[in-house]
């Protein structure tokens, strides 16, 4: 393996970028007409355009990638996540042309898409999963007689969903047909397939994960789990590892389980087994995800180990570098993933063009991102500009940092997710560090009001006293100046 083709964009991209040129290969991507002038594109050593904005046109275009990894006589292609990571006729594609696929076999991607059917598979290996459906519903009917079997609520969701997308709740009787009809209608649209299937919804459970490595010489290890319940739209924000809510016992039995699961499946690359947990520790299969997870990066500060170059390695027929045993966890470590978006308008995504940018550093601090200043965030694409993670040897550190890189991250030009991570982080049940995925919508949206925009006059007095005490931490002019003056009023307890 000599060159490969990420068809990606954005900060993932860079981050494979940076694992290619640490293992002596060549990095090629792929850019649409929104993203010719990318951070990637900056970083790679060979970029093509591979079409026009809109991501059907370009970054969901098999034959046209497949076309240009041929073209460049790429010898493998990294998908990164999103996209097309999860699609078996892209990995299915790659393998017919003979490029490798870094990720597992198109039938594996297939096998664990299919939500039913990887319910299946992981209880044949003794995983437990939440009580519903074992097969696609065949249609209302049977949609009614199973909900009156496991007792409302019930979350009806898409076979082939993912991300959100075709999952309802009824919470009673009466809402059944409506999110059965929605969800069908939802799973048609985002994925080709509008089949579904019924569970039974947990109450207030937490959302974790167990990170999943697997080579092709029969080594299947586990780097420990990850608390991803902080959502909103039944997607991630807030990520942490180790989760502070399960006990070692229930840790131990569900990574375990987690690599046993994978490894009955013949499963190959990195993935990852996601799970609810209830108030009691019990914990039940939600689905694999069959790909690199967004969240990544913490597990690389706890553990040292390279997920992305593991998964080049794997690829490439070498074996794993490390056994089970040898896996050390070290310190706690939290993402918070940095959005163009206004959580006071319900997370309204916020494009436009980035006027000014600090990004924070120091001990324990590492910002995966895939933005500059002057860069101009296209409202094709999900908004993530970043993802900054803080390590610390214990959790209570890793948030002392958070809060302290979150102070220093400065994003001008547009909304950002930044001033919320800053009040979770001194949210005392997020302190608690027993949250669940309702925490966002039934907990800190009514225990926090919205913040005040700073008004104009106490700028004006921060900036006096910026003057008058010769303050020069900050800039005195420029791009900066407002957001000093917010620094200063907010030291001087005037805002």
């Amino acid at each position: 393996m000599k060159r490969v083709f990420i068809a990606n964009r954005g900060e993932i991209a860079v981050r494979i970028i940076r694992a290619c040129r640490e293992l002596g290969l060549v990095s090629i991507v792929g850019y649409s007409d929104a993203d010719r002038a990318s951070l990637a594109v900056r970083y790679a050593d060979e970029a093509y355009r591979i079409g026009e904005a809109p991501a059907p046109d370009s970054y969901l275009n098999i034959p046209r990638l497949i076309s240009i990894m041929e073209k460049t006589n790429c010898d493998a292609v990294h998908p990164g996540y999103g996209f097309l990571a999860e699609r078996a006729a892209f990995a299915a594609a790659c393998e017919k042309s003979g490029i490798v696929f870094i990720g597992p076999r198109s039938e594996i991607i297939d096998l664990m898409g299919d939500k039913t059917r990887a319910r299946q598979a992981v209880a044949k290996a003794g995983t437990p999963v939440v009580p519903g459906t074992m097969e696609p519903l065949k249609d209302f009917a049977e949609a009614q007689a199973f909900a009156r079997e496991f007792g409302y609520p019930v979350m009806i969701k898409a076979s082939a969903g993912g991300g959100g997308k075709g999952l309802r709740l009824a919470n009673i009787p009466s809402e059944l047909e409506d999110g059965f009809r929605l969800a069908q209608s939802e799973a048609q649209s985002a994925f080709g397939d509008s089949s579904v299937y019924l569970e039974k919804k947990i109450d207030a459970p937490h959302h974790v994960e167990v990170q999943i490595l697997a080579d092709h010489h029969g080594h299947t290890i586990h780097l420990g789990e990850r608390e991803c319940s902080i959502q909103r739209r039944h997607q991630k924000v807030i990520e942490e590892t180790p989760s502070p809510f399960i006990s070692a016992n229930t840790r131990k039995k569900m990574t375990d389980l987690a690599a046993a699961a994978a490894a009955s499946i013949g499963y190959t690359s990195a993935g990852t087994m996601e799970f609810l947990v209830d108030s009691q520790q019990n914990f039940y299969f939600l689905e694999m995800n069959t790909r690199l997870q967004v969240e990544h990066p913490i597990t690389e500060m706890v553990t040292g180990v390279d997920i992305v170059k593991e998964q080049i390695r794997i690829a490439s027929g070498l074996p794993l570098s490390y056994r089970q045993q040898e896996i050390r966890f070290y310190g706690a470590a939290i993402q918070c993933r940095i959005y163009a978006e206004d959580p006071n308008k319900r997370f309204m995504p916020a494009p436009g063009k980035i006027t000014g940018l600090r990004v924070p550093g120091g001990p324990g601090i590492r910002d995966d991102s895939g933005i500059y200043e002057g860069f101009e965030v296209s409202i094709h694409y999900d908004p993530l500009l970043s993802k900054l993670i803080c390590w610390g040897r214990d959790r209570e550190e890793a948030i002392g940092r958070m809060k302290r890189a979150l102070e220093e991250y400065q994003v001008l030009g547009i909304k950002t997710t930044i001033p919320f991570f800053q009040r979770i982080m001194d949210d005392p049940v997020f302190l608690s560090g027993d949250v669940n995925t309702s925490f966002i919508d039934e907990v800190f949206f009514k225990n926090h009001a919205k913040p005040e925009e700073p008004k104009e006059d106490i700028a004006l007095i921060a900036a006096a006293i910026a003057q008058e005490s010769s303050i020069r931490a900050q800039p005195s002019s420029g791009p900066f100046k407002k957001a000093a003056w917010r620094l200063l009023a907010r030291k001087e307890g005037l805002r």
